[in-house]
């Protein structure tokens, strides 16, 4: 018996029934590979691969710290406390809708679209059974083939939702009002990010074709920048950011530390984006594969920071630390389609190739004049398509089915999103005040400051 197996069959329950474990050990140890042995290695698996769900989860769950520094170090002072509060918020909501009603849209019962609308989801029957039997119960065979428990699946679902929500945060950051921002999330993380997940990851009609994203460079990425795109150009650019004379005002980060923080924060929890993608850490095939996810993540993000320091003179005019910072989230992007290829120089280039997309998507916002406050739209728009078609290159895909893909989910977040924002524009008002974003939104909406103690200077009045 394998010593990791034994010592998971050892520890098994506490006190009692000694002697027969004892008795069963020995047995396991003279007849090798027994039915004992077996049950107790599947056992292990299960043990691993649900260890595996819940710590990648918690790495990703980490992120949402990730964006928020990012995002409030992005914007003016005056608006850093909005950004914190909008972060949490949402992370909070995607965790309730997708609790309530989107796992099941995504994952149960999917025929080619759509999954069932029924509510709440929870453990299986055989776990509440074996939660609620004696500390020496065994866990079912039923329960052991499953490979895994329900609720870290949930889980690790879930916290990639509040990733694509996070997105839209960026882009609309300094002029989107809180509640109409809320109710947003609700819808997107309910049922627009579920619908998308359900024709792929569900097994719907997109997988049938043999679409691959392996971690979500469109499911995940592109769909959240679908998402701020149509919100963006519902809502409209901060004023004063595009003056009638065909400048660009420039609105510098107002914490580049911070900034920074946040991409190393994001840089480290898609080690559980990507890693955890796997889906399964019971064999030595899992962590080899694992392990080549890890090692092409890195060395996408490290390719996308010195290509796009490289190419930001050239693109953008100057040696720009946001676009380097930027670069190292569209490599992280653009291997997330694909992370498990084996030979990682592609991981070199195709990380490389998302940061220049990304980079020159820097400029081409400011050219068609559409404000992205912290470039989350070339950085998981662009990348994110572009990371979708290498899978062409060197992950098997085929072109034609992943051009699919994008324009499908392109279609359907981009229309259903633009459809939300005008409504909650037409009816709620998603901008805040002119004098509030004037203000900031801190001292506007909120009534507190992230630092209180600068003094409060208006800004004089732009010219739109």
């Amino acid at each position: 018996m394998p010593r990791i197996a034994m010592n998971r069959f050892w520890n098994h329950g506490r006190a009692g029934n000694l002697a027969g474990k004892t008795l069963l050990l020995v047995g396991c140890l003279l007849l090798g590979n027994t039915a004992a042995q077996a049950a107790v290695e599947s056992e292990a698996v299960f043990v691993f691969n649900t260890f595996s769900f819940l710590i990648w989860g918690a790495l990703v769950m980490w992120m949402c710290a990730g964006f928020t520094m990012l995002e409030s170090g992005s914007v003016r002072t005056k608006n850093a406390s909005m950004i914190c509060l909008k972060n949490i918020g949402l992370y909070s909501i995607a965790g309730l809708a997708y609790y309530f009603i989107g796992y099941n849209l995504m994952y149960v019962d999917v025929g080619s679209v759509i999954g069932s609308f029924k509510l709440l989801y929870g453990p299986s029957e055989a776990e509440v059974a074996l939660l609620a039997a004696s500390e020496a119960a065994a866990p079912s065979a039923e329960l052991i083939k499953k490979g895994y428990s329900t609720m870290s699946d949930w889980f690790f679902q879930m916290v990639f939702v509040a990733t694509a929500a996070s997105i839209v945060s960026g882009t609309l950051a300094e002029r989107v009002k809180m509640w109409p921002f809320f109710l947003f999330t609700l819808l997107l993380t309910a049922f627009i990010y579920p619908i998308v997940g359900a024709w792929t990851w569900g097994g719907g009609w997109l997988n049938e074709m043999g679409f691959k994203d392996f971690a979500g460079s469109t499911i995940v990425h592109s769909t959240g920048g679908w998402a701020a795109l149509a919100g963006a150009m519902v809502i409209g650019p901060r004023y004063g950011k595009f003056p009638k004379d065909g400048t660009t005002k420039a609105t510098p980060p107002s914490n580049i530390l911070v900034v920074t923080l946040g991409v190393f924060i994001l840089w480290f929890g898609w080690f559980g984006f990507n890693g955890g993608s796997q889906l399964a850490l019971g064999s030595a095939t899992d962590v080899i594969a694992m392990s080549h996810v890890l090692v092409n993540t890195n060395l996408a993000a490290a390719a996308g920071v010195m290509t796009a320091l490289a190419f930001s003179r050239t693109i953008l005019g100057r040696m720009d630390l946001f676009a380097g910072l930027n670069g190292a989230i569209a490599g992280l992007v653009s291997i997330t389609a694909a992370p498990d290829i084996v030979e990682h120089y592609w991981a070199v280039i195709i990380g490389a190739v998302g940061a220049i997309i990304c980079t020159a998507g820097l400029k081409f916002l400011e050219k068609v004049k559409l404000d992205d406050v912290v470039g989350a739209i070339p950085a998981h728009l662009f990348a994110g398509i572009w990371g979708t078609l290498a899978v062409c290159i060197a992950g098997g895909g085929n072109l034609g089915v992943q051009l699919i893909g994008i324009l499908a989910v392109g279609v359907f977040v981009f229309a259903s999103s633009w459809v939300l924002w005008r409504l909650l524009d037409l009816t709620l008002t998603a901008r805040v005040t002119r004098q509030v974003e004037q203000l900031g939104q801190d001292a506007g909406e909120l009534g507190i400051e992230a630092y209180p103690e600068f003094v409060l200077m208006p800004e004089e009045e732009d010219r739109d």
